[in-house]
């Protein structure tokens, strides 16, 4: 059965924002990377492949823990 986890909100407040999904395993690896611009929301869900995500620039990440502002 496939594993699939939360979903969780990225709302860029900047132009340039890069969303980087990490990889589940013995090597952590970057595995998909977008870039959204300012006021572009990205809607994700963490899986079986995806168990990280780092998020570079101005942008909200909303989850159901609550939501964090990046501090760049």
């Amino acid at each position: 059965m496939e594993q699939q986890g939360d979903y969780f909100i990225i709302k860029a407040k900047e132009n340039g924002v890069h969303v980087i999904g990490l990889t589940r395993g013995q090597d952590t690896r970057f595995h998909h990377t977008e870039k959204l611009d300012k006021g572009e929301v990205m809607i994700a869900q963490f899986t079986e492949h995806t168990s990280a995500v780092k998020v570079r620039g101005k942008a909200i990440i909303m989850t159901k823990f609550g939501n964090v502002e990046t501090e760049q």
